[in-house]
C-alpha cells in the first residue's frame, strides 16, 4: 500500500508486518523531506514511526482515542489520518500545525505544544466514557522526557487509584526530550535499559535469529524472553506497579510483531496498564541518530549531507547565543550566579554555561514549577539564581511566581525567552502574555531590551538587583547586528526610559522589540511632515512616569508600541499612569488584540498584525488625520467617537 492512499488509520487493519514495514519506510521518506524543505521537528517523529503503525493496527480509530504527548512526536500520526496531501505546508501559514489541534483533524483528540499534559487528558476522557456508559479505548502516549514533569506523575498518581478504569499509557522511552533527560526516574528507565538481563536478552535474540530452525523454538524462546524481562523489572516496572498500573515492557519501540503482540495483549487487560517501549530518537536518519539534541528540531537542511541550508548572507548572532555567552562570562566573575533551565538548554544559551561552568547551571527537567521555587530557595541563601525558561512556558509556573517568589520579595531574575511572536511554533509557544501576567504582581520589576547589546547591559542589572524579583523579555532570532561588548557591562537604573529621537508632533513609545520598528515609522511619518520623539521605555515596571508624564502632556499624541497581547500590557500600562496623573490624551495603544497568533513566519505575523515599521507609519498617519477632524468637529459641536472598525477601514 502507498502512503498516499491512506486516509485512515483503519486501513492498517489486516496489512501484514512487512506492508507496515513499507509503510514506516514511506512516512520516514516523506517526514525527512517535509522537515528538510521547511524545517521543523525532526526527531521526535522518526522515533515512533513503528510505535504509531503497531499501535493503531490494534484499535478502532473511528471510536478508541489515541492522546498525544507534545504534538511534534505525532507527524507518523498526522501522515496516517488524512493529511498527507496538505503534510508539505506542515509549520507554514495556513497550512499543517506543528502540533496536534482539535479543529484540524477529529483525530486530535487533544491539542498540546506543552508537554507532560497526555495522561491527565486521557484519564479525564477515559472517565467520562465510564459516566456515559460508552466502550471505547484511551491511550496515552509520553515520552520519558515528559515524565520529568510533576503534572504527568500526578495523573498517575490518581490514575493508579482506579483500578476499574481501563487506560492505556505508552512509555515511549528514548532517553531524551530536547536534551538528554535529567532525574531520577530517568536514570532508572536508563538502568532497566541496560541491565544485564535486558542486554542479555538481545545477545539471545540476536543467537537465536542464526538458527536455521528458529521456528520450532519460538514458545520456547517467548518464555525465556519473559522470564528473563521479569528479573528486569523490579529496578523499573516496581514502581509503576506499586502505583496501581500493570506493567509491561520494556519492548523494542521498532519491531511491528513485538508492538503489536505487546499492544493485544495490554488491551485485555482491566485498570490502567503502562507499556514501556524502547525507541531510538531520529530512527532511520544516521545524522539524527547520532546528533539527537541538534537534530530534534531543524532548520531547512540537506538531506543527503545533514547540514544547515546557509543564509544568503551571515546573520548577527541570535539573543539567546548573546544570552548564554554573557551570562557565563558574568558568573565566572560571580560564583553565586546559577542558570536555571526547565530541560531547554540549547534552545536558551545556557549549555554555553553548562559547558564552561557545569557547577552554576541546573537543569530540572520539563518542570518550571519546581524550578521557580528551586530558584527561591536559592535566592533565600544568597545565591542569584537566573530562571531561563521561554516565555510561554513560564506560564506553567505562575503560581509559584506569586507565592514562593513575589510574595516573599526574593530577588529571583527570570529570564524569559521567545516572548513576542516565535513563528512556525504557533498558538501553543507565542510568548504573548508575560507582560500582562507578570506586571499586576507586588515587587516585580519588568524590562525589555530594544537590541542585542542592551540585553547585555540588561543582565548585569537583574543580577545585580536585590530588592525583590526582576524579569526581562527578549524575542526569538537574531539580534540587529550592532556592535557587543566582551566585558565591562554597566547596569541600567531601574525604572528609566531613554528618548533616541525627538520630534515635536507625537510621541512614540516602545517597549522591547518594537523599539526599531517605532524608529522606522518615525523615519516614514517625518517624510510626510511629522515629526515623532521616540522612547525606549526599557522598563513596563515601573514606568518611567519622570520623563513620560511631561512628554504625553507636551504633545497630547501618544502612540505605544509592544509585542505582546494589547489586554493588560504595557500600552495598558502607559494609560493607567496617565490617568493617575490626571494626564487625559489620546492613546493609540499598537501590538497584538485579543486573538490567538497562528503558526507563519515571524515576518508574516507582524505583517498581519500590523506591527512592521511601515504600517505603523500609516497608522499613525491616518491617527493624526483623524485626530485634526475630531478637534474641528468638536469645536463645530458635531462630534462623533470613532469606532476601531472605522479607525482601521
Amino acid at each position: 500500500m502507498d502512503l498516499n492512499q491512506v486516509t485512515h488509520p483503519n486501513q492498517l487493519h489486516g496489512l501484514s508486518i512487512l506492508q507496515l514495514q513499507d509503510l514506516a519506510c514511506q512516512i520516514r521518506e516523506k517526514h525527512l523531506q517535509t522537515v528538510a524543505t521547511n524545517g521543523g521537528h525532526l526527531g521526535p517523529g522518526l522515533g515512533v514511526v513503528e510505535l504509531t503503525l503497531g499501535l493503531y493496527q490494534t484499535l478502532d480509530l473511528n471510536c478508541d482515542k489515541v492522546i498525544w504527548d507534545v504534538g511534534h512526536q505525532a507527524y507518523p500520526h498526522k501522515l496516517i489520518t488524512g493529511r498527507y496531501d496538505r503534510f508539505h505546508t506542515l509549520r507554514q501559514k495556513g497550512g499543517i500545525a506543528g502540533y496536534l489541534n482539535r479543529s484540524e483533524s477529529p483525530f486530535d483528540h487533544f491539542g498540546a505544544g506543552h508537554a507532560s499534559t497526555s495522561i491527565s487528558a486521557a484519564l479525564g476522557m477515559a472517565l467520562a466514557r465510564d459516566v456515559k456508559g460508552e466502550n471505547f479505548k484511551v491511550v496515552a502516549v509520553i515520552g520519558d522526557g515528559s515524565l520529568t514533569g510533576g503534572m504527568a506523575l500526578e495523573a498517575i498518581n490518581h490514575a493508579g487509584y482506579l483500578p476499574k478504569t481501563n487506560l492505556l499509557v505508552v512509555l515511549n522511552d528514548n532517553e531524551m526530550s530536547i536534551s538528554p533527560n535529567v532525574g531520577a526516574l530517568s536514570s532508572h528507565l536508563n538502568q532497566l535499559r541496560f541491565s544485564s538481563g535486558v542486554q542479555l536478552l538481545k545477545k539471545l535474540e540476536a543467537q537465536f535469529e542464526t538458527i536455521t530452525h528458529v521456528d520450532s523454538l519460538v514458545p520456547e524462546l517467548s518464555r525465556i524472553k519473559q522470564g528473563i524481562k521479569r528479573l528486569a523489572v523490579p529496578k523499573v516496572g516496581a514502581v509503576f506497579e506499586e502505583l496501581g498500573f500493570t506493567y509491561m515492557g520494556p519492548i523494542d519501540g521498532h519491531n511491528l510483531e513485538e508492538l503489536i503482540a505487546t499492544f493485544e495483549q495490554a488491551h485485555q487487560q482491566t485498570g490502567p496498564v503502562l507499556v514501556h517501549v524502547a525507541t531510538v530518537k531520529g530512527k532511520g536518519y544516521e545524522f539524527a541518530e547520532q546528533e539527537r539534541v541538534s537534530y530534534h528540531a531543524q532548520n531547512k537542511f540537506d538531506l543527503k549531507t545533514g547540514k544547515a541550508i546557509a543564509a544568503n548572507k551571515p546573520k548577527p548572532p541570535s539573543y539567546s547565543k548573546v544570552f548564554g555567552e554573557t551570562l557565563t562570562k558574568i558568573a565566572k566573575k560571580n560564583p553565586k550566579v546559577i542558570g536555571i533551565t526547565a530541560a531547554m538548554a540549547t534552545g536558551t544559551g545556557l549549555d554555553i554555561l553548562q559547558k564552561q561552568l557545569p557547577g552554576q547551571y541546573i537543569d530540572v527537567g520539563i518542570a518550571e514549577q519546581h524550578g521557580v521555587t528551586l530558584a527561591a530557595g536559592l535566592a533565600c541563601e544568597g545565591m542569584r539564581p537566573v530562571a531561563t525558561i521561554y516565555s510561554t512556558f513560564l506560564q506553567r509556573a505562575y503560581d509559584q511566581i506569586i507565592h514562593d517568589v513575589c510574595i516573599q520579595n526574593l530577588p529571583v531574575f527570570f529570564c524569559m525567552d521567545r516572548a513576542g511572536i516565535v513563528g512556525a511554533d504557533g498558538p501553543t509557544h507565542q510568548g504573548m502574555y508575560d507582560i500582562a501576567y507578570l506586571r499586576c504582581i507586588p515587587n516585580m520589576v519588568l524590562m525589555a531590551p530594544k537590541d542585542e547589546a542592551e540585553l547585555q547591559q540588561m543582565l548585569v542589572t537583574g543580577v545585580n538587583y536585590t530588592n525583590g524579583p526582576i524579569a526581562m523579555r527578549y524575542p526569538r532570532g537574531n539580534g540587529h547586528g550592532v556592535p557587543l561588548k566582551e566585558e565591562g557591562w554597566e547596569a541600567l537604573p531601574i525604572g528609566k526610559a531613554e528618548i533616541l529621537r525627538t520630534g515635536d508632533n507625537v510621541l512614540l513609545i516602545a517597549y522591547g522589540s518594537m523599539v526599531y520598528p517605532a524608529l522606522q515609522a518615525a523615519a516614514t511619518i517625518s517624510e510626510h511632515g511629522i515629526e515623532a520623539t521616540v522612547v525606549n521605555a526599557r522598563f513596563a515596571k515601573p514606568l518611567d512616569t519622570d520623563l513620560i508624564v511631561p512628554l504625553a502632556k507636551k504633545f497630547g499624541k501618544v502612540f505605544t508600541l509592544e509585542e505582546g497581547c494589547l489586554l493588560g500590557g504595557f500600552g495598558s500600562a502607559v494609560a493607567e499612569a496617565l490617568l493617575d496623573h490626571h494626564v487625559v490624551v489620546p492613546i493609540v495603544r499598537i501590538g497584538v488584540p485579543d486573538q490567538l497568533v497562528e503558526h507563519a513566519t515571524p515576518e508574516q505575523s507582524h505583517s498581519e498584525l500590523g506591527l512592521t515599521g511601515s504600517q505603523i507609519a500609516e497608522r499613525v498617519l491616518k491617527e493624526v488625520q483623524l485626530l485634526k477632524l475630531d478637534i474641528q468637529a468638536w469645536r463645530d459641536n458635531s462630534f462623533k467617537p470613532r469606532t476601531d472598525a472605522a479607525i482601521r477601514s
